[in-house]
């Protein structure tokens, strides 16, 4: 658990030699030689952590070594941080400006400007090191005393007991359990497939083991089948699994010899060939392929039908193993009721049920600290085994990692998962106790958290110490010591996560600290005790309070006060992480926070800020800025574009005018969300040589240009492009092609057009964009006209609708689109491709159509669900064109086969709408409309009929015939719905409701 502290501090000692030789600068006669025993005494520490770690969580006194040595590992840093911060600061200050910058990275630094220290500040760096020294030299010193091994394991008291088939019914609870087992032993009894591998996956305790012997016991495995049952657990050795494999088979314990790895292997085959058989392996921790290949291949020579049955704790080793995702089960918890229960019938066993109520107040609140762990519910009935009701109150109480007598019976079955864990994974995985119980965990500021206390191992290239902490993330969340795990969209990345009450007490009992809290007169000794563990603090007090020497060490900070934070800040030089978000910042206080060199990520959202001051360039280390909600921040300094170390930055709802070209110099960044800043216009052409940028959020943005070369970012996610213009004052369609990745969803195709030169523009860019293939990911697509001619040009109507036609036709729409919408168009026709029955769209809104007359054959479109025709003040007829009704021959023809729901709105000249003649109406080889059920004519005052035949053809489906504010209909049709009119079209469907209004 040390071991990514203590590493750190070697990697900092030798980049500080390394400087010094550079430099040919003494930093303080004698003291290069006191840091070159130091970096080696904690070498050689380092190959022993590994025991030490272990035998950790047991041994008080090795813990105790442990955390001394811990504390002397970080005071190590932190005085390596003071000297960083002393030559930063003499660089940022007034009589440093016109000196060259430091351009470096802090420790470990390529260059670190020795000469610019004064004296004292070497002198009393020189002090420290030698007191750090001191106190290493007692630790290295103690660790003979314990007898640390580089390979030893783990203690013996944590070695999980071997389990057996056997169980017993009455003691197995939860109603879930019950479920599984049926469900995997129907899986197990009736797929009749080959060997099929089926695993049960779930923390310690959990309950896998007992699910596995109810299935094991279950009756359907009768005499035909031969049930094996062998508890694997850690290491995994093969010719030891393979001898227990065939001493089950045989029902003896004959010795042998696991040496020779071939012949136990041809006894492992030799017992079960061709026999139908149902293995069980209890409790497998090993990854690795090359140790399961051997066995699997051998197994295979049993008979069709035969199982495997596998436990574990990690998923990981239930897919090494072969298994199919729909094949690993998942126990769960159980309900309060069961965990009390389970405990009751553990602690109370013989008692009344009078007496056993007595306790049921008190012991359903003990339960509700197992929270649906049934080893827990064990663990703490047995230690409620004859105690009274007082002594059951003292238990609840507590926290179960404050119960010394029971932590190590409970504790165990994590300790065993706890000690697969590599060094840097077992320090990432206790500070996850920082977090309150019932937390939801964000991920991405938990590793930024890991990064700021210095866990995860540096590794090369933009973004890699993040993808490592994603990486150990996946690796505990796999191991079930994560739950409640929520994914991205793409299920490729954990977002939130929660540890369980349990598993979480075991993380606190691993940084429990047994060094008595020292006192303090200036704030709680609770924060100092936590800071003194954790290196990390949730400030909540309302009132001002002053930062101590107590807390000066921390790492990672939380304001979660909504008045102002503490005052003596600039004394935190330390910190790494910080959110102050949602509270009112002054200049002043922020120009605070930017001599906080050390800062990685720092959280200023919805802070009321209206100004960034120029010293946050001071912060050459930063990662992550985010300056969200922010609504009266309009401009960024240039410093900010110094940041290069910025991964991600965040902008959303600020008032920004624009983004400035320097914005290029942030090279490593992968994520810009620049979302509803409606002031900015255009992105700066710099924008495109972000080559690391992933996510870049535009979102409410009113972005007249976009880069064409932002389409060339390789890295970059879809920007899911919502609105693009297009015009002489804005984007080229051509553009598309470049941007195609972004256009995903929807899309508002806004084009603006004012005079004939620029329609003749249009026509020519729109017949080069070819939209067809560039909106294949699209699903709406929103085609809207919004310029207007002038009087000059209006003149020339007819060519104008001519140049309006050419455009539109050019504008064709992938055959997959759902939905389109046309609004605003000008032409007198409609585009061709809107009657293809080679389009498979399943719903058409046209709408606001200034001069179409007639519409086209939308008949033939073969999956057109629903169909609105909104405005289009020049149509007067709608001819049984509309229908796409041309064929004579016999084959049958279908107008309208999927259609629905069909609305006419506003068209307000509209007269006749054609009807079909008595032959088609009686012509079983044509049908119209036949899954029509809702069809609305709204303020269409000119339309007097119905085509009566054409519903005929339609009335079996058709429910809903709406009309309103449209006068003749309503004259038409009357109020009594026993007119002649109403009874034509109704005669053949009785349930057809028609619904009248006139407005």
């Amino acid at each position: 658990m040390t071991d990514a502290i203590v590493s750190q501090v070697v990697e900092s000692v030798a980049a500080i030699l390394k400087d010094k030789i550079r430099y040919e600068f003494n930093l303080v006669r004698g003291v290069d030689e006191e840091l070159l025993d130091l970096s080696d005494k904690l070498k050689t520490i380092k190959n022993v952590l590994d025991d030490a770690e272990n035998r950790g969580v047991k041994e008080s006194g090795v813990k105790g070594w442990l955390k001394k040595l811990e504390n002397t590992a970080y005071e190590m840093g932190d005085i390596l941080d003071e000297w960083n911060y002393a030559l930063l600061k003499r660089e940022t200050e007034p009589s440093a400006k016109s000196e060259q910058k430091i351009g470096c990275s802090f420790i470990p630094s390529p260059c670190l400007c020795f000469k610019k220290v004064s004296i004292g500040v070497r002198r009393n760096t020189g002090k420290k090191i030698e007191n750090v020294k001191a106190k290493l030299d007692q630790i290295f010193q103690e660790k003979d005393v314990h007898k640390f091994g580089p390979n030893s394991q783990p203690a013996t008291d944590f070695v999980k007991p071997q389990s057996i088939s056997m169980i017993d019914l009455k003691k197995v609870y939860g109603s879930d359990i019950k479920m599984k087992k049926n469900e995997i032993v129907r899986k197990l009894m009736f797929d009749a497939a080959n060997i099929k591998i089926l695993s049960i996956v779930g923390s310690g305790g959990l309950g896998k083991t007992t699910l596995a012997q109810l299935i094991f016991n279950d009756p359907q495995f009768g005499e035909d089948w031969l049930k094996i049952w062998v508890c694997v657990s850690d290491p995994f050795v093969v010719a030891v699994v393979a001898k227990d494999i065939v001493n089950s088979v045989r029902k003896e314990t004959s010795p042998q010899d696991i040496s020779q790895l071939d012949v136990v292997l041809q006894n492992l085959r030799d017992s079960i060939s061709g026999k139908k058989f149902l293995l069980v392996l209890d409790d497998v921790w090993t990854e690795d392929r090359d140790k399961w290949e051997p066995l699997k291949i051998n197994l295979d020579c049993g008979a069709p039908g035969s199982k495997i049955l596998v436990t574990t704790r990690n998923e990981k080793v239930a897919k090494m193993m072969g298994t199919l995702d729909r094949d690993i089960f998942y126990p769960k918890e159980l309900s309060h009721e069961e965990c009390w229960s389970l405990l009751r019938d553990t602690s109370l066993a013989g008692k009344s049920e009078e007496e056993c109520g007595n306790f049921k107040d008190v012991g359903m609140k003990i339960a509700g600290k197992c929270k649906g762990l049934p080893l827990a519910a064990v663990v703490l009935g047995r230690l409620l085994w004859f105690k009274n009701l007082d002594e059951w109150k003292l238990v609840e109480r507590s926290e179960i990692w404050e119960l010394d007598d029971e932590e190590l019976k409970l504790f165990p079955h994590l300790v065993l998962s706890y000690n697969e864990l590599s060094p840097s994974l077992k320090r990432c995985f206790s500070y996850c106790a920082v977090y309150p119980k019932d937390r939801r965990i964000h991920a991405e500021t938990l590793i930024e958290e890991w990064m700021a206390q210095g866990y995860l191992p540096y590794v090369r290239g933009n973004g890699a110490v993040e993808l490592k902490g994603r990486e150990y993330l996946k690796n505990l969340a796999m191991r079930c010591l994560f739950q409640d795990i929520e994914k991205s969209k793409s299920g490729e990345q954990i977002e939130w996560c929660k540890m369980h009450d349990i598993v979480h007490d075991f993380a606190q009992f691993l940084r429990k600290n047994e060094d008595k809290e020292r006192s303090c007169q200036v704030c709680d000794s609770s924060l100092g005790s936590h800071v003194q563990k954790y290196r990390s603090l949730s400030w909540d007090k309302e009132e001002s309070r002053h930062v101590c020497d107590c807390l000066k060490s921390v790492r990672v900070l939380r304001i979660e006060s909504k008045r102002a934070p503490p005052v003596g800040m600039e004394k935190l030089i330390h910190l790494r992480w910080l959110d102050c978000s949602f509270i009112v910042l002054s200049k002043d206080g922020l120009e605070i926070i930017c001599r906080l060199y050390f800062l990685q990520s720092l959280l200023l959202s919805r802070c009321d800020l209206t100004e960034i001051p120029r010293e946050i360039g001071n912060l050459v280390h930063l990662r992550r800025l985010d300056l969200s909600g922010n609504r009266e921040l309009d401009e960024l300094p240039e410093s900010m574009y110094s940041l290069v170390e910025l991964r991600s930055l965040s902008l959303r709802g600020c008032s920004l005018k624009e983004i400035q070209k320097e914005i290029g110099n942030l090279v490593q960044l992968r994520e810009l969300d620049l979302s509803y800043n409606w002031k900015i216009k255009e992105l700066p052409e710099s924008i495109c040589s972000l080559v690391e940028l992933q996510i870049l959020n535009i979102k409410g943005n009113d972005i007249n240009c976009l880069p064409e070369a932002l389409g060339e970012l390789s890295n970059i996610r879809p920007l899911k492009l919502r609105e693009f213009k297009v015009g002489s004052q804005y984007n080229k369609l051509g553009i598309l092609k470049k941007l195609y990745r972004h256009l995903i969803g929807s899309l508002n195709l806004a084009i603006y057009c004012s005079s004939m030169s620029e329609m003749v523009e249009l026509v020519e860019d729109a017949r080069q964009a070819q939209l067809k293939t560039v909106l294949q990911k699209l699903e709406t697509l929103d085609i809207s006209f919004e310029g207007t001619m002038n009087e000059m040009e209006q003149s020339s109507l007819s060519s104008s609708s001519s140049m309006w036609m050419e455009v539109v036709e050019a504008l064709v729409p992938h055959y997959k689109l759902n939905k389109l919408q046309i609004s605003g168009y000008k032409g007198s026709r409609l585009p061709h491709w809107m009657s293809s029955p080679l389009n498979f769209i399943k719903e058409i809104d046209l709408t606001t159509l200034s001069e179409v007359s007639s519409l086209p054959a939308m008949g033939k479109l073969p999956l057109l669900e629903k169909l609105g025709i909104w405005f289009v003040y020049q149509l007067k007829l709608v001819g049984r064109e509309f229908l796409g009704i041309e064929s004579s021959c016999d084959d049958v023809v279908v107008a309208f086969p999927k259609l629905k729901e069909l609305i006419f709105g506003g068209c307000s000249k509209w007269e006749e709408w054609e009807d079909i003649t008595e032959e088609e109406e009686e012509s079983a080889a044509i049908s119209i409309m036949p899954c029509l059920t809702v069809m609305t004519i709204y303020s269409c005052e000119s339309l007097k009929n119905l085509p009566h035949r054409l519903l005929h053809k339609a009335s079996s489906s058709l429910r809903s015939l709406n009309i309103e504010d449209s006068s003749e209909l309503v004259k038409t049709y009357g109020e009594d719905k026993e007119g002649s009119a109403w009874r034509s079209i109704s005669q053949h469907n009785p349930q057809l409701v028609l619904r009248k209004q006139l407005l």
